[in-house]
């Protein structure tokens, strides 16, 4: 089988030659930019660059010697939009290792040991103080929001000023141009027709995570419940300014690109971030919006990043055409590996679950790791409907050994 074809067996819910198996095609399944560095190095790689193309996660942008060590299965297409040398500035990890960062980002050492990020405007929207990993929002631009409907009639601009997706280098949030999308189908055409990968498309289409993102996290939960006219005014936006998207996305890539992935995290540790019934009535009505027309106008498979404990609503997303899910946190409430497998794998791809991140992967031994990517390999792999992937990203403090002992271990038993 080619590695398009295994991975759509897999998704289809047939046994494919080989399990398949993923890194980074959905950007927060990857690795980190400093466990990356470190990776190369256990690896004697000394060529090529740790290129950090999203920001806020800090993540790395596989190289073809890493994807190739990987037996990698799949890209993402916004991969290939940071190619070439002058794309890129220089930029320090936290833990000190040379690495560069896309050169359009606004990002600027804050004096401290730190970085700092702005807007266009000046505003400071991001901070990682010295010592920290991560990028962390600080300007939140409707958290002061009182629901005024011309204040929504300008959520492009100020989505744009915030430059939050900007900073994970997520171009499918913003109004897309036609040379940007001519240069999307370029680069589809040449993936399609140079490689036998199974291309993803991160479009996003997130609700939930933009209205924090915007409003913050505590403010846009409390509006939920307190104010739904509001947070649903707001949500019906965002809705409109996705589906403007996917009219110029889908026709751009459709016939060239296998997976489009969406993503809205859900869930938290130990349950949903809201209960079943607000998501029932709020979000997802206009999933399935945003679903339906996909596919209805296009022949891409539907993959959705949640995070987190969200098996009471698996039922739903199959419901509204979710076919693929990500990043199946086994660690969290209700996530039995073998249950999700019993009761949901005849519907569902599960994209993840491979390893988990949180414990295993960090702190287990070489062989520890190996025994428990077996098990789940041997869970989730019968029929198909399993794609391999390590449980969110691969944290800085991850030993290489113990990266090398996951991919060895996959190897040995896909």
């Amino acid at each position: 089988m080619t590695r398009r074809e295994r991975v759509l067996a897999a998704i289809d819910h047939r046994e494919p030659d080989r399990v398949p198996v993923d890194l980074g095609a959905m950007r927060s399944t990857g690795i980190t930019a400093a466990a990356y560095g470190k990776l190369k190095r256990h690896l004697g790689i000394e060529s090529g660059h740790i290129d950090v193309y999203d920001a806020v996660q800090q993540l790395a942008q596989p190289e073809k010697p890493i994807l190739d060590y990987w037996d990698a299965d799949v890209v993402d297409l916004g991969r290939v939009f940071l190619t070439e040398d002058a794309d890129w500035k220089p930029f320090t990890l936290p833990d000190g290792q040379a690495a560069r960062i896309p050169a359009f980002l606004p990002i600027e050492p804050d004096g401290a040991g730190g970085w700092l990020a702005r807007s266009a405007d000046g505003t400071p929207i991001g901070a990682m103080p010295a010592g920290a990993f991560y990028l962390s929002q600080t300007h939140f631009p409707l958290r002061d929001w009182n629901g005024d409907p011309d204040v929504l009639a300008r959520l492009p601009e100020l989505m744009g000023r915030v430059t939050w997706s900007a900073l994970s280098c997520a171009p499918y949030h913003e109004p897309l141009t036609p040379a940007h999308l001519a240069e999307i189908t370029r680069r589809a055409k040449a993936l399609r027709e140079r490689t036998d990968y199974a291309a993803m498309i991160a479009f996003g289409g997130n609700l939930l995570e933009w209205g924090q993102y915007l409003c913050s996290m505590e403010q846009f939960l409390v509006d939920l419940v307190e104010n739904p006219a509001k947070a649903g005014s707001l949500l019906d936006k965002l809705l409109e300014m996705h589906l403007a998207n996917l009219d110029r996305i889908l026709p751009a890539v459709d016939g060239l690109v296998d997976i489009i992935q969406m993503g809205d995290d859900f869930g938290s540790q130990n349950a949903l971030q809201i209960s079943p019934r607000l998501y029932r009535e709020v979000f997802k009505p206009r999933q399935k919006i945003l679903y339906d027309k996909i596919r209805r106008e296009s022949g891409m498979r539907i993959f959705l990043h949640s995070c987190g404990s969200i098996a009471v609503i698996l039922p739903d997303l199959i419901e509204i055409g979710v076919e693929i899910i990500n990043p199946v946190q086994t660690s969290a409430g209700g996530m039995d590996p073998a249950r999700l497998k019993k009761e949901y794998g005849r519907d569902l791809c599960f994209w993840g679950g491979g390893c988990d991140t949180q414990r295993v992967l960090p702190e287990g031994t070489p062989e520890e790791i190996r025994d428990h990517v077996r098990g789940r390999i041997e869970t989730f792999a019968p029929g198909g409907g399993f794609v391999f992937n390590q449980i969110h990203n691969i944290m800085p403090h991850v030993p290489p050994a113990s990266i090398a002992a996951m991919v060895e271990a996959v190897r040995d038993f896909r």
